[in-house]
Order: structure tokens, then C-alpha cells, then sequence
């Protein structure tokens, strides 16, 4: 019987191969988790750098096993024999990932994976043993080596079944499960290494030719050290990749829900845009809008076959007679009540199909489509006034109220948006006659012109007369109670009619043509007065209002520019405010006109935020720096919490969005605080300052306190 050189095991060494499968494995299925990202080149970079790492985990398992073994005689490792079995170790672990990334893991494909596993295991072990250059050669023990095979095919198989049994365990746990995976995968794939070292038989006189090649204690270390600091940043790597992945989820998951809330507040906004809240019926927005449509429909019916049994549209103006009394009388509060309940007994006249609206004010109107003729509008609109003859239970008072009505029907009287001026025109002529009556439009009843035309007429001059100026209101920032800014409203002091307010001449401004050449004085004028001003050394901003007309003009930016550098005024002190519905008209064309006012340094402003439909998307691509929240929002912040909660929505979107924002209208001290708490930027209102002349707000800022208290911040001013 032939005699074998008697090999023995470094146990020390034995239990460091060991632990380096059991590390081996436990950052492999780490990285396996890490594979199952839904970015494919995340997911492809983590299997070739998993690839690696587990390869060269299983391979130095297997060299410092190799180092455990010595025989009487010295030992050398050929370099090319290794180096192809650490290739092979890579080749296994690829698949072994590969495999692990599957969706599924049917029976067939688990066999084929975990023979091919097998077989580079093998190849791995076998190649690196090949290494050992002996003369005679090694003598192998086939029964060993075919117990080292199905051990190696076994382990893969027990592998593969982790990789995927990991993926059904509760997170609470995975880390105790993935350690005792790890335990099994590493002691599996060591007794394979150790199994097929005992296949190898060394017979007695042999020697090492490769004894001058890779051998020695310091590269053992080296390979050991080497192998642990791999492994280790690998195991780091992952585990901050967890951890940026797991806080990536929840910033995403927090995102979500912030633009939840986002679009939460945005639907409240545009339900806001639309309805009326005081009474909750549609606003004129709405009205507008379903007018349109309703004429729209109206002309397509026109158009067909069936023409001859066309059906009407109406409009019926109603504005209540003994309002103003009872308003002025009992107060705002009682005012509000009636109107809510005048809005009820409206919707209980007209029909479900009907649109019942509030314009403002004691205004309503009720738009009626597909009526068969006249009559049935005149027959709704005495049921209005008959409803009206029975007095209104308003906290214990009989309130007794009439309405008068106008009425306007589409084709009789107009087929455009002039059935709304029609009716309007109408109504009035019912209030002539006496009021609590109602009358049809007729052609005489549009001389209200006249009072236009005269406007008119004298409007074209007011410029060159003088008669207009602007008046200056202050805005309070919140956080030091200081002004920094003014917004300039334009005034018309008329030689005969006295103080003519804005509602009235910028309409007729704009439906005569004139608003441009009003426009173009305002900026002149605001850019002259910010030079006055500082030259008696008031440095301070000041926002103007653009008209939708003005947006429209091709240099509305060079005619800005101009005044600027005509004054000599720093371009940041200018504001320009856009109200949201025309900002929103034509997203196209406001973009082209704010991004040239924007090149130029000029602050821009979205203002009466709240009141027009606006689209966030729209919305964040203005280059604005400020939003302004409407009045009517802040009328009912005391008292309203759905009026608080939009207030809150709107500054938490403006913040979101990089804008600071402004709130107008603040008339009380509860008001004020409420805005404080809600984190608003700056105020603005009767609580503060009215509008005042540029000569008034000089004044003003020369007597002011100082920083701490309502007046100029010190920096806008000049020693």
C-alpha cells in the first residue's frame, strides 16, 4: 500500500477561513438586497461590484484554507493557477447574483443555477489547488471529490433559497436571519473547501516545484488583510446606501404628501375662485364662464336642421331694493345673514338646471337656458318678487326687502357678452320705475353710454390737466414691524365730479384705449418720485399695477428700462403686481412680458392671490418673488377657519414655491396677529396707513420711531 505525507491544519487559521466565508457571505446577501433597485444602472453597478467583493470573499476563504494546510515539505502557489481560480470565484458569485435578481425562482431554474454555482465552485477549488506544482502529482481520493462537488451544489442551492426566503422576512428581524444565513452559507461553502482538501493525497518523497512562487506567512496576512478591508467597505458601502435609500423613501413619501396638501389647497383655491363665500353661490368668474358656454351652444344650434324650435337663454339682474338701510342700520354682520338668506330663497325660485349667481354686494343673477319664449322668464322673475314680499327672520327682526330685475334673453336682445350689460341695464330701469318690479331690455335702456362717453371725454384729458397723481400705501415687514415698500394707487380728483375712484375710470380707461397712456405715466411717475424721494434720502420700493393690456405690448420692458434709467432709480426698487386671473389669461404672453421686466432687475408680484384660476405649474414657472394675498381672504380670518386654513395654505405654497408674501386689506390687530403667527412676510392695510400723498409718506418717514415700531426701516433711510 502506498505510502502519503501526513498534512496537518492550522486551527487558528482554519477558524479565520471559516469566519472570512461566514463575512463573505453576509455582505453578499447585503448586496444581493441592494441589487433590487429599480434603477437598472444602480442595480447593474451593485451586481458587478457585488460580483467582486463575494468572489474575492469566497476565493481568499479558500486561499487562507489553503494556508491552514501544511505538509512535512514547503509549499508554493503558481501565480497563474490562482489568479484563474479568483476568476472563478467571480464568475460564480455573478451568477449567484444573477440569479438572486430573478423575480421568481422556479424549480428548473434553481437546478441550473445551483449546478452552474456548483461547477465554478469546483472549477474555483480545483483551479486553485492546480496551483500546487508537485512531482509525483497529487494522488485524488474520487469518492472526496465527488463529496465536494455535491456539497458545492448543495450550498448554492441553500443560497439561492436564502437570497429569496430574505426577501419575505419582517425588516424588524432581518438583520438576526440574514446573520444566521450568512452562518449557514459560510460553513456550507468551507466544508466544500475542506472536503475537497482532503480528497488531495500527497505521496510520500514528494516535492514542490512552485515552492518559490506565492507562498509565506506575510502574504497570507496580506491576502487576509486585504480581503477584510474589502469586504469591510463593502459592507459599509451597502449599508449607507440602506440608510441614503430608506431617507431618500421618506423625503419622497414626504413629499407626496406635501404635494397632497398642495393640490389639496389648490382645488380650495380654485373652489374659492369660483364660488362666493359668503353665500356659496358661483361668482361672476363662474357666471361668466357658463355664459360662455351657454352662447356657445347656443350658436351650434343655431347652425342646425332644427333651428326652428330654438330655445332662448335669459338673464335675469336682480339687485335687492332696502339694502343699503338695513346694512347701514343694523351693521355688517346682519347685512351678511340677509344676503345668505336672500341666496337661499333665489335658489328656491329658479330651477336645479339654472345657474344662480352673486356678482358682489346686494348683485345676483340667474342665467336660464333652453326657455321656450319670453314669458317663462318673465314668469321666474315675478316669482322673485313674490318671494320677496314675505319679510326675512334675521335674529329675531322681520327684515323687509324687494328686488328689482332686469332681463336680457339671447336672440331677442343680444348674442354676446353684452346680455350680461343688457340685463344690467335693464335692472335699472326697473329701480326708475319705482323698484320691486322687473323689465325687459329694450333698445333706449343702453344710454348709459352717455355717462361713459362724458368719463371719457374727460379722462383723455386728466393727464395733461394734471388731475391725476398717485397716492403711496405703506407695507409693514412682519419680523420688524418696519416699511420697506409702497404700492402707488392711481387717484382722479375730476374738476366737477370730485374723487373719481379707480373702479370707475379704469374700465373706461381700458374700453376707450386709454389704459396704456395711463400706464406709461404710472411708471414714469413712480420711477420720478422714487428719485425725489431719494434725493431728500428715501430709499424705498415701489410696486405699480400692470393692466392686462399693458403685458400685451411688445416693449412694455424697454419702456420700464427707460423710465429707470431716464430717473436714475436701481431697477430691485421697482415692483411690478399682475393680478392672478390675468396672469393665468394668457400664460404664454405673461411669461414673454415678465421675463423681460425680470431681465431688467425689476421685483414682480402676483396679486388678489386667490381670486383667479391658477395652475401651480404655471404658477412656478413665473419668475415672480411675491404673491399678495387677496382682502377677501383676510375680511374673514378672525372668524372664517376655512378663510384661515387658505390664508395658511397660500403662504405655506408661496414659501414652498421660494416667494414671500404679502396680505392686504389688514384692518384689526386680531388680523395682524393671525398673519404674524402664520409666518406672513409683510401686511399691508388701514391698521397701518391709508394711501397718501408722495408729500404725506415724506413726512411720515422723517417722524418715524425707528426700527422696532411701525414706521421706515432705518436702512431706507439716508443721513
Amino acid at each position: 500500500m502506498p505510502a502519503y505525507l501526513v498534512p496537518q491544519y492550522d486551527l487558528s487559521t482554519v477558524a479565520l477561513s471559516l469566519l472570512i466565508g461566514c463575512f463573505a457571505s453576509f455582505v453578499t446577501l447585503e448586496l444581493a438586497k441592494r441589487m433590487r433597485s429599480p434603477d437598472q444602472a444602480l442595480a447593474r453597478f451593485w451586481w458587478l461590484g457585488g460580483a467582486i467583493t463575494m468572489g474575492t470573499g469566497i476565493w481568499s476563504m479558500h486561499f487562507v484554507g489553503m494556508f491552514a494546510f501544511t505538509l512535512p515539505i514547503e509549499l508554493g502557489y503558481r501565480g497563474l493557477e490562482t489568479f484563474l481560480s479568483w476568476v472563478a470565484a467571480i464568475v460564480v458569485s455573478a451568477i449567484a447574483l444573477g440569479a438572486a435578481n430573478q423575480g421568481q425562482l422556479s424549480r428548473p431554474r434553481l437546478v441550473i443555477s445551483a449546478l452552474l454555482m456548483g461547477a465554478g465552485i469546483c472549477a474555483m477549488h480545483y483551479t486553485g489547488m492546480a496551483a500546487l506544482d508537485m512531482a509525483p502529482g497529487i494522488v485524488w481520493n474520487g469518492w472526496l471529490v465527488a463529496a465536494s462537488a455535491l456539497i458545492a451544489v448543495t450550498a448554492s442551492a441553500v443560497a439561492l433559497l436564502i437570497f429569496f426566503w430574505l426577501r419575505q422576512v419582517n425588516r424588524r428581524h432581518l438583520w438576526a436571519y440574514q446573520l444566521a444565513a450568512a452562518m449557514v452559507m459560510g460553513v456550507a461553502i468551507t466544508g466544500m473547501h475542506y472536503t475537497g482538501m482532503a480528497a488531495a493525497q500527497f505521496p510520500a518523497g514528494s516535492m514542490c516545484l512552485s515552492v518559490d512562487a506565492l507562498a509565506g506567512r506575510e502574504l497570507g496576512v496580506f491576502v487576509i488583510l486585504g480581503t477584510l478591508m474589502l469586504l469591510s467597505m463593502t459592507m459599509v458601502t451597502a449599508i449607507l446606501d440602506a440608510r441614503m435609500q430608506s431617507k431618500a423613501s421618506r423625503l419622497s413619501n414626504k413629499l407626496q404628501s406635501t404635494n397632497a396638501e398642495l393640490q389639496k389647497a389648490n382645488e380650495v383655491l380654485q373652489q374659492h375662485a369660483f364660488t362666493d363665500a359668503l353665500t356659496g353661490l358661483p361668482n361672476r368668474l363662474l357666471l361668466e364662464d357658463r355664459l360662455r358656454h351657454a352662447i356657445s351652444r347656443f350658436e351650434r344650434q343655431d347652425k342646425s336642421p332644427a333651428s326652428r324650435n330654438l330655445k332662448r337663454i335669459a338673464v335675469l339682474f336682480i339687485d335687492l331694493d332696502g339694502f343699503k338701510p338695513i346694512n347701514d342700520t343694523f351693521g355688517h354682520a346682519t347685512g351678511d345673514k340677509v344676503l345668505q338668506h336672500v341666496a337661499q330663497r333665489l335658489r328656491q325660485c329658479a330651477r336645479e338646471v339654472d345657474t344662480v349667481a352673486r356678482l358682489g354686494g346686494d348683485e345676483f343673477v340667474i342665467l336660464l337656458e333652453d326657455l321656450g319664449n319670453t314669458a317663462d322668464a318673465v314668469t321666474l322673475a315675478q316669482r322673485v318678487i313674490n318671494q320677496f314680499a314675505a319679510p326675512l327672520e334675521i335674529d329675531d327682526r322681520a327684515m323687509h326687502l324687494g328686488a328689482s330685475i332686469g332681463i336680457a334673453l339671447c336672440p331677442d336682445h343680444a348674442q354676446s357678452e353684452k346680455l350680461l350689460v343688457h340685463a344690467d341695464a335693464a335692472m335699472y330701469a326697473a329701480k326708475r320705475m319705482g323698484g320691486r318690479n322687473y323689465a325687459l331690455f329694450e333698445a333706449h335702456m343702453d344710454a348709459s353710454n352717455h355717462g361713459e362717453v362724458s368719463l371719457h371725454a374727460d379722462l383723455s384729458q386728466a393727464l395733461a390737466r394734471g388731475e391725476i397723481s398717485l397716492h403711496y400705501q405703506p407695507k409693514v415687514e412682519n419680523r420688524r414691524g418696519t416699511i420697506r415698500g409702497v404700492e402707488a394707487l392711481l387717484r382722479w380728483q375730476h374738476p366737477q365730479r370730485g374723487a373719481v375712484g379707480p373702479h370707475i375710470f379704469i374700465p373706461i380707461a381700458e374700453r376707450y384705449g386709454l389704459i396704456n397712456a395711463l400706464g406709461d405715466w404710472v411708471i414714469n411717475e413712480a420711477c420720478r418720485q422714487m428719485q425725489v424721494w431719494q434725493a431728500a434720502g428715501l430709499n424705498i420700493s415701489v410696486a405699480i399695477n400692470l393692466s392686462v393690456y399693458q403685458l400685451r405690448q411688445d416693449n412694455l420692458g424697454e419702456r420700464i428700462a427707460a423710465a429707470l434709467q431716464r430717473h436714475d432709480v436701481p431697477a430691485e426698487r421697482l415692483v411690478c403686481e399682475i393680478t392672478e386671473s390675468v396672469a393665468m389669461e394668457d400664460i404664454r404672453a405673461t411669461q414673454t412680458a415678465f421675463d423681460a421686466i425680470s431681465s431688467l432687475g425689476v421685483l414682480l408680484s402676483i396679486d388678489d392671490f386667490g381670486t383667479g384660476y391658477s395652475s401651480l405649474s404655471y404658477l412656478r414657472q413665473l419668475p415672480a418673488k411675491q404673491l399678495k394675498i387677496d382682502r377677501s381672504f383676510i375680511l374673514d380670518i378672525e372668524d372664517s377657519v376655512d378663510a384661515r386654513a387658505i390664508v395658511d395654505a397660500v403662504i405655506k405654497l408661496a414659501h414652498a414655491l421660494g416667494l414671500s408674501v404679502v396680505a392686504e386689506g389688514v384692518e384689526t390687530a386680531a388680523q395682524r396677529d393671525i398673519l404674524l403667527a402664520l409666518d406672513c412676510d409683510e401686511m399691508q392695510g388701514y391698521l397701518f396707513a391709508r394711501p397718501m400723498t408722495s408729500a404725506a409718506l415724506l413726512d411720515m418717514a422723517r417722524s418715524a420711531p425707528g426700527e422696532g415700531h411701525t414706521g421706515f426701516s432705518p436702512s431706507v433711510l439716508e443721513p
